[in-house]
């Protein structure tokens, strides 16, 4: 099925009464949600699905023999499953729970603080979330190696001959993004993945942008981690996925120490539990974890193609109408690129603009996006973005123009 055909397969005012939370109104307007790249909204499938844990079969996993303890088990793991088969992984074990994408990355940066030497190099790209620039930082300074930065051009894309420049036989990891959440620019991950792989360099991911827009296939990819956060793609905040080859888990250390993941504890000496369990200590978030299956299944349920079709007509249409207004600049056309529009209007200050949308209804996000190094490159304190989801439509866009128009006049 095309594209096109895919959009116009698709009932966006079907979907729309899933979400209890688009009959708001804010300031006395219904609300128009453009904030999803933050997190996207939560259907009423999943809130089910977290109200019936909570009443009917609350309890720890993995321990207790009872029925309660049995079943949560039982659908916990049930969800990882559902984990694995989305995101294709080999095995199930290779997904691990975490709070989401900066808990994934942070456990990856510790377990290679015991790999990494003086002098080795890793590589991140100029288009990160910070999230996935500190972890890389602490690490180098913990460890002595050299942290290296994939340049970006003008367009919000990433200088591809730069990074082979810096690839070498000192590369041990690479790090970067799917989709740029400040600008949606998709990065082309499975050259990045095949060209590090020549020089024996492991590469991450982080998904989170991705997941909501595209089924990332990890074996086809053959990346050896990557990370996504429920909240993202409908689910719960507080949960998220780590995705590792089992050989890269199994030789890196816990990161973690405590309950659940441990096989025998003695004063003397202690022997770690057996792949997902040695980097899940603790007691986990149980319900949000069910949550994020439940999640996964809604947006199946829908299809990820139709999802993609759909909102890549949002955004040429929010695009278009954009540019129609005088002074509008909008940062990040690369071709490839997923339904995020990140802009300034000359003269005005991002938050001012916001704040307006905000007194007519409409959530967008104003700053830098915890993007800083993409806003220092353009020299502008930060952008409007708006960012758009399944369940956002057209006339929500002509709704958001007129109100950036509105905008405009007042600060003039």
């Amino acid at each position: 099925m095309s594209t096109a055909t895919e959009a116009l397969a698709y009932n966006v005012e079907k979907t729309r009464k899933d979400f209890p939370i688009l009959k708001r109104e804010i300031n006395g307007y219904p609300l128009v949600y453009f904030d999803n790249a933050a997190t996207s909204q939560t259907p009423q499938q999943v809130i089910d699905v977290i109200v019936d844990y909570y009443s009917n079969y609350n309890a720890n996993i993995h321990r207790g023999v009872h029925a309660l303890s049995q079943e949560a088990t039982d659908k916990y793991e049930q969800a990882r499953k559902k984990i694995q088969e989305h995101f294709n992984a080999k095995k199930t074990h290779e997904i691990i729970f975490t709070s989401g994408t900066t808990h994934g990355i942070n456990l990856v940066a510790n377990g290679f603080a015991s790999l990494l030497h003086k002098g080795d190099e890793i590589i991140v790209s100029a288009l990160e979330h910070h999230s996935n620039i500190v972890p890389w930082q602490i690490l180098a300074e913990k460890t002595g190696a050299v942290l290296k930065v994939i340049p970006m051009n003008q367009e919000g894309e990433l200088i591809y001959p730069a990074f082979e420049e810096l690839l070498s036989e000192k590369t041990k990891l690479v790090f970067v993004n799917h989709v740029s959440n400040a600008l949606g620019t998709v990065n082309p991950i499975k050259k990045i993945i095949d060209k590090a792989h020549q020089y024996d360099a492991a590469v991450l991911v982080d998904g989170a942008q991705a997941a909501p827009h595209i089924k990332a296939d990890v074996q086809a990819l053959d990346v050896d981690f990557y990370v996504v956060s429920a909240h993202k793609m409908c689910g719960p905040t507080g949960v998220g996925m780590l995705y590792g080859k089992e050989e890269w888990l199994t030789k890196l250390p816990p990161y973690q120490g405590g309950g659940e993941m441990i096989a025998t504890v003695t004063f003397e000496k202690t022997t770690y539990a057996d792949l997902p369990h040695k980097f899940e200590a603790g007691t986990p978030n149980i319900c949000g974890g069910i949550a994020f299956g439940a999640a996964l299944d809604y947006i199946n349920t829908i299809g990820i193609e139709k999802i993609a079709a759909y909102e890549e007509e949002l955004l040429h249409y929010a695009t278009k109408k954009l540019l129609e207004i005088d002074g509008m600049e909008i940062y990040g056309v690369s071709k490839e690129k997923t339904a995020v529009i990140s802009f300034n209007i000359n003269g005005m200050h991002p938050y001012d603009i916001g704040t307006i949308l905000d007194k007519l209804g409409i959530a967008v996000r104003t700053g830098h996006h915890c993007a800083q190094p993409i806003m220092d490159f353009y020299k502008i304190p930060g952008t409007v973005r708006a960012s758009f989801s399944f369940y956002n439509t057209k006339e929500e866009i002509d709704v958001f123009i007129k109100a950036v128009v509105k905008a405009k006049t007042m600060l003039t």
